[in-house]
């Protein structure tokens, strides 16, 4: 229409105001913690390059905490989804890249994830359904009509009462990205601890994280959540995960300000100080900090019964057989896990083969 676009028009002036207010980011690295990464092709050859030279060097070894995960993976995710860069060009540039030691190690482990990359995208070539339905109709009416709107608004806001899950939530909300063991822990913990059907949360994950790739995203949400039937169902322990990948407390005091002065043999079960102890530390429970939504031990538990009496029917054996054929990897000589009954001992101890307990 005339004159639509009075008003629109942006001088040379303004852009150059406009670049100059953008994040300067040395193509060294090409990150900034806490801060969204910035696009574009010259971006994302840059980030391979510094991976390539110096950031990848313990990428096998550092990739699973969210501190260093954040320099030491390779951050292209973005750039693959986005079109800035292609697999191909990132395969093609890794036959040069360092094979001594430990670059070896790490530069096999990053080109398996590559291959991975492409095998989850052809999944959901194959079977577009992925995005709506569980993999295997066994699972169907699994967790469907357990929803629950208050545990799902307190997990994508970061107030479930569980740090480690808290910290990684709200980092995500600052950066749109987060490491994937984190983004495993945060989709295990709204499938087995608050019982949550898989497609909410995978909505609002999607919409959150700046690599969104639906080949990827969809089939790895189906796999946490235990819905397809043949792959090793993994629990997370948000306390051992909190200790194990932040052993000094760093991640969680910056992203939970409320947590800060807690010490660390409180931070990751803050619903155990007394009263004194929260009058000490200036962090009251239910005010400052929620409590937990659920007894994780006790919410595992009750999963992993669910989930034995589901996996357990023949129903659920034949719907594996049928989704291995299509969908398993060729590697894999047994792609269907077997089923026996639980045993008694150890109670945090996985009572399905297809079960393994990630602490």
């Amino acid at each position: 229409a005339p004159g639509a676009s009075e008003g629109l028009s942006v001088t040379d002036g303004e852009l150059e105001d406009f670049a100059k207010s953008l994040p300067d980011v040395s193509l060294a690295n090409g990150i900034e913690p806490d801060r969204l990464q910035v696009g574009g092709e010259d971006r994302a050859h840059g980030l391979l390059e510094s991976f390539l030279d110096h950031r990848g060097v313990d990428y096998r070894t550092s990739m699973s905490s969210p501190i260093s995960a954040q320099a030491s993976c390779s951050r292209l995710s973005p750039y693959l989804a986005w079109g800035c860069i292609n697999v191909r060009q990132v395969y093609q540039r890794l036959s040069s890249a360092r094979s001594d030691p430990p670059w070896g190690a790490s530069m096999s482990s990053f080109r398996s994830r590559l291959s991975w990359h492409c095998h989850f995208m052809q999944k959901l070539e194959d079977e577009p359904e992925l995005e709506f339905r569980n993999l295997s109709r066994a699972y169907d009416g699994l967790r469907e009509d357990c929803f629950s709107q208050e545990r799902f608004e307190a997990w994508c806001r970061g107030r479930t009462g569980f740090p480690m899950i808290d910290a990684c939530m709200r980092y995500l909300h600052k950066t749109r990205w987060i490491n994937f063991r984190m983004r495993a822990m945060l989709v295990s913990f709204a499938s087995y601890d608050l019982w949550l059907h898989w497609p909410k949360p995978a909505e609002f994950l999607a919409r959150n994280f700046l690599d969104f790739e639906p080949g990827i995203h969809f089939p790895q949400v189906q796999m946490q959540s235990g819905v397809t039937g043949i792959n090793t169902i993994r629990i997370y322990s948000p306390e051992k995960q909190g200790k194990d990948q932040d052993p000094d407390g760093v991640f969680v005091r910056e992203h939970l300000p409320e947590l800060g002065n807690v010490p660390l043999q409180r931070l990751w079960t803050p619903w155990k100080m007394s009263q004194d102890e929260q009058n000490r530390y200036g962090c009251i429970l239910g005010r400052d900090y929620p409590r937990p939504l659920v007894d994780h031990q006790e919410a595992v538990r009750q999963a992993k019964e669910r989930l034995y009496a589901v996996r357990g029917s023949s129903q659920a054996q034949q719907m594996a057989i049928e989704v291995a054929k299509k969908h398993a990897s060729r590697k894999r000589r047994d792609p269907i896990p077997s089923v026996r009954k639980p045993r008694k001992g150890d109670p945090d101890q996985p009572f399905l083969p297809g079960f393994e307990q990630e602490g």
